[in-house]
C-alpha cells in the first residue's frame, strides 16, 4: 500500500448477508436515504475483493432487522465461516426471539464468532433494554464482544445516541464493546468514555471519506492520543464512495506510523487474539 499502511490489514467492520437480504438492504437504502451503493457485491465477491486489497482478516457483521430472522441468519453465518479462513463474525441477535439466549450460547461456542452486532437504528430497542442484560453478562463471562451501532449519524432515531449508551456503560463498565463510526456525530462524548472503560473500542467506519456524511471534527492529537483504542473498518460493501477514499483520508491526516500500524492491524489482531484465541 505504502510505507505507513501495513502490507496486511485487518478490516473490523464489513457487512456480509445472504444474497436476498443484501438486495433488500440496498433497495431500502435507495428508497429511504437515496443512497446508491457503489459495490453491489454478494458475499463471495466481497471476500475476494477484500483479499485482493491485502485484507488478511475480515471481521464482518449482520443483524436481525425483525423477529424470527436471527436463527436462519446465524445458520448462514456458521456455514460462511466454515467455508472461509481468516473470517470472523459479529452474529445476529434479537431479544424478542423466543430462543434468543440458547441460540446466543450456541453461537458463541464457534471459535470465530467474536460476539454480536446490535443495530439500534434498525432494530428499534435501547442499549439498556433489560432483555439484553443476560446477553451482556454472557458476553462478559465468555470473553466476547458487542458491536454497537448506537451513534446518531448519518441517521438517527429514539434508540441511538450517547444519552442512551452512557447508562449502559454505568451498569456494565467492563463490557467488551466496540462503538461503530466513532460514535458519530457525538464524537467527543464517546471518546471521553475511553478513559474510564478499558474494554471499550471504536471503529473508524465511514468517518474519513472526502465529503462524508459523517466527518470527524477532532484534532490529530485527539486521534493520536487514543490510537490504542481505534479499529479500521470499511463498511464494505455498503459504500456510496470508493473504498480507497477513506484510506486516503486517513493517510492525509499525517499521523504517526505507529498510529497507522495500530489502527490497520495491531489493535485488531489484539482483539482477535483475545476473543478468538488460537484462530
Amino acid at each position: 500500500m505504502n510505507d505507513i499502511i501495513p502490507e496486511q490489514i485487518i478490516d473490523f467492520h464489513v457487512h456480509l448477508f445472504p444474497d436476498s437480504l443484501f438486495k433488500a438492504i440496498w433497495d431500502f437504502f435507495a428508497q429511504q436515504y437515496h443512497w446508491q451503493i457503489l459495490y453491489k457485491y454478494y458475499t463471495p465477491q466481497c471476500i475476494d475483493y477484500l483479499r485482493s486489497k491485502q485484507v488478511s482478516h475480515i471481521v464482518y457483521s449482520n443483524y436481525a432487522h425483525k423477529v424470527g430472522v436471527a436463527e436462519l441468519l446465524n445458520q448462514w453465518n456458521i456455514e460462511t465461516l466454515d467455508r472461509n479462513s481468516n473470517l470472523f463474525c459479529f452474529a445476529a441477535f434479537h431479544p424478542e426471539d423466543e430462543n434468543c439466549l440458547p441460540m446466543a450460547e450456541r453461537m458463541l461456542s464457534h471459535p470465530r464468532i467474536i460476539g454480536f452486532k446490535l443495530q439500534h437504528l434498525v432494530q428499534d430497542f435501547y442499549p439498556t433494554d433489560e432483555r439484553l442484560f443476560p446477553l451482556y453478562e454472557m458476553i462478559i463471562e465468555q470473553n466476547k464482544r458487542i458491536l454497537f451501532h448506537v451513534g446518531n449519524g448519518p441517521a438517527a432515531n429514539d434508540y441511538v445516541g450517547f444519552k442512551n449508551f452512557l447508562p449502559l456503560m454505568k451498569r456494565y463498565p467492563d463490557l467488551p464493546a466496540t462503538v461503530a463510526h466513532l460514535g458519530g456525530y457525538e464524537f467527543e462524548p464517546f471518546f471521553d468514555l475511553l478513559g474510564d472503560h478499558d474494554n471499550l473500542m471504536m471503529d473508524t467506519t465511514f468517518c474519513f471519506f472526502k465529503d462524508a456524511d459523517i466527518s470527524v471534527p477532532l484534532s490529530s492529537d485527539y486521534l493520536e492520543n487514543n490510537k490504542d483504542r481505534l479499529l479500521y473498518g470499511s463498511d464494505f460493501p455498503n459504500l456510496t464512495a470508493p473504498r480507497h477514499q477513506e484510506i486516503e483520508g486517513l493517510k492525509a491526516l499525517g499521523l504517526s506510523k505507529s498510529f497507522y500500524r495500530k489502527l490497520f492491524r495491531d489493535n485488531g489482531k489484539r482483539l482477535l487474539d483475545q476473543h478468538c484465541p488460537g484462530c
